[in-house]
């Protein structure tokens, strides 16, 4: 299945079949995280936490009813230090669309689920944070009433047009679909990309052969939150970038660019094909 066709398949799921993942998928979905390099130089710590491992009794693992039916976890540990919440939001996002290519649902999960009982589960070390978990299974047909809820309230269908968040060699253009030309499947895999409650953080221009990343800030998450969600977001984008540019016969590597043009939002990294 095409990367595009994964992205546009994949939905969050707050519902789940009562159904064991075998010890061979839980492996191998463990393996492709293991072994997704992403862009920078930082490690990220996976673990899958199956609250009904009888390891686990004392531990009261929970998600307040967001979650439902669903028994395993994948959960993040690193350090909060520069580039691992993009690391992190890669990577993991590189696993989630490998897991809905494989019919498995997921959904992050940045606030809603006890956290210092997932940090007990995973024996988080003094350094490490926990920033985010997904949940991980067979998806239940048909949504309960709380996923409806969620799914409404985060208003996930709702898009930013094309033009809003894409432009051609500075902010003061905006990009068409027309004049995205090959790379308009690329972009568009951006646009679909999730983000925390829908924010769509992400800009990107397109200049020659170079694609520089900015994030647009919502100051409330920053203020709020101990690590930088929206670099969660934007290393989910580029997830989502790379693996649609590399299926349409590009290659290419995530620089630093110090001439990548300044304006209206904070400037993250560059892809030069």
């Amino acid at each position: 299945m095409k990367i595009i066709e994964v992205v546009k398949k994949r939905t969050s799921v707050r519902s789940y079949k009562n159904q064991e993942l075998s010890k061979e998928i839980r492996e191998d979905i463990l393996n492709h995280l293991n072994n997704t390099k992403g862009p920078f130089n930082v490690n990220v710590r996976f673990s899958i936490v199956d609250s009904n491992d009888k390891g686990l009794d004392d531990l009261k693992l929970g998600t307040y009813g967001v979650i439902r039916g669903c028994n395993m976890f994948i959960a993040t540990a690193v350090k909060n230090e520069p580039r691992s919440m993009e690391q992190l939001g890669y990577r993991l996002e590189s696993g989630i669309l490998y897991a809905a290519s494989q019919g498995l649902g997921t959904c992050w999960l940045g606030g809603t689920f006890k956290r210092e009982e997932f940090k007990k589960a995973i024996n988080l070390k003094d350094e490490e944070i926990l920033p985010i978990i997904t949940p991980i299974g067979y998806p239940r047909e048909g949504r309960s009433i709380i996923d409806s809820i969620m799914k409404f309230s985060s208003g996930s269908k709702n898009r930013k047009n094309f033009e809003e968040i894409f432009y051609n060699k500075g902010f003061q253009n905006a990009l068409s679909r027309k004049d995205a030309e090959m790379y308009e499947e690329a972009f568009e895999a951006v646009r679909l990309a999730p983000s925390a409650v829908n924010a769509q953080p992400w800009r990107i221009i397109m200049d020659n052969n170079k694609f520089h990343f900015y994030i647009k800030r919502k100051k409330a998450y920053k203020e709020t939150m101990s690590y930088d969600i929206q670099k969660i977001d934007i290393g989910i984008a580029m997830c989502h970038f790379e693996l649609a540019i590399n299926e349409l016969g590009f290659k290419g590597k995530w620089i630093e660019d110090r001439e990548a043009p300044k304006g209206e939002a904070e400037y993250v990294i560059s892809f030069e094909i």
